[in-house]
């Protein structure tokens, strides 16, 4: 099983030709909305894999509720874990531009109202693949960590957000995902050591016994675990909108590894996949099926 305790969105997303400038307004191209959250996404990224997935996170009572769960219901997500609050659907404000690249602005909302007692929910088990993001309160984040150990679950921790505070907490995950930049950032605030990034992923290797992967966007993936380093292509595409496409690769990765694939089997699968989900607008609705991952691997 694989259990998400996270951050549950409704995505407005907007076209635009180009990314405004700071105090610029540019014009639209089109508009949609289309359910997201770091969490969700994950999670359906997961149950599309293959895998059995329960959600643990939470929704507001307004009008955004039933369209930010419609993906999840009908990817066959257990969504027992997932309560409501008083405050408003978590929502993600996007402007994508005509190139593919993004910038988002986070309104957590109910989000916020996830809380260690929520763990409760996730009924871990030994076995059990538990993935977390930083888009629900951190103290939930690190006790769902401690938890997932204590019950003898394989711990993906993607590190997204970027959140100083975090750093304190990071090596308790069995595997960390983190972005280019966010990788550049915790390194900083770990005092990693190394004169490039792969050096200093190999120096939090080592200092913790824990693996690092670190997402490349086009340039593919590497990792670091204690006694090896992997590279990994990603495929070669032409990008129509990179919302979304590190957490299918989170989900596809924590799938690979419940299903028991080795970490250079689940990297490349997870890769694979994270490419494909640039190839259509939107988070959840661009997440490519499994048998469309298999087919892009066959073909490379």
């Amino acid at each position: 099983m694989i259990i998400i305790v996270g951050s549950i969105n409704l995505d407005l997303i907007a076209s635009v030709d180009r990314l405004p400038e700071p105090g610029e307004t540019v014009r639209g191209s089109g508009f949609a909305t289309a359910p997201g959250g770091k969490g969700a996404n994950q999670a359906l990224a997961a149950a599309l894999a293959g895998a059995p997935v329960r959600m643990v996170g939470a929704v507001g009572k307004d009008s955004f509720a039933a369209e930010a769960l419609a993906l999840l219901k009908s990817g066959n997500v257990d969504l027992s874990g997932v309560g409501e609050s008083a405050a408003s659907t978590g929502t993600a404000l996007i402007l994508v531009g005509a190139d593919g690249e993004n910038v988002i602005a986070v309104v957590p909302g109910a989000n916020d109202s996830v809380l260690p007692g929520d763990i409760a929910k996730a009924f871990l088990k030994k076995g059990d693949v538990v993935l977390l993001q930083h888009e629900i309160p951190l103290q939930t984040v690190e006790a769902a960590l401690d938890a997932a150990r204590a019950a003898g679950a394989v711990s993906v921790l993607n590190t997204a957000p970027f959140r100083a505070e975090a750093a304190g907490f990071f090596a308790k995950s069995d595997f960390a995902v983190a972005n280019e930049t966010e990788f550049d950032l915790y390194a900083a605030a770990l005092s990693l050591s190394g004169p490039d990034r792969q050096a200093r992923m190999r120096d939090y290797a080592q200092k913790t016994g824990r693996t690092i992967v670190v997402t490349l966007g086009g340039d593919g993936v590497l990792a670091a675990a204690p006694d090896h380093f992997l590279t990994v292509p990603a495929l070669k595409i032409i990008p129509v909108d990179t919302v979304g496409a590190g957490d299918t690769f989170c989900g596809y990765f924590g799938a690979g590894l419940s299903s028991g694939l080795s970490l250079e089997q689940a990297l490349v699968r997870a890769a694979a996949a994270g490419s494909l989900a640039c190839l259509k607008p939107g988070a959840q609705p661009a997440i490519p099926l499994a048998k469309d991952v298999d087919t892009a691997l066959a073909a490379r």
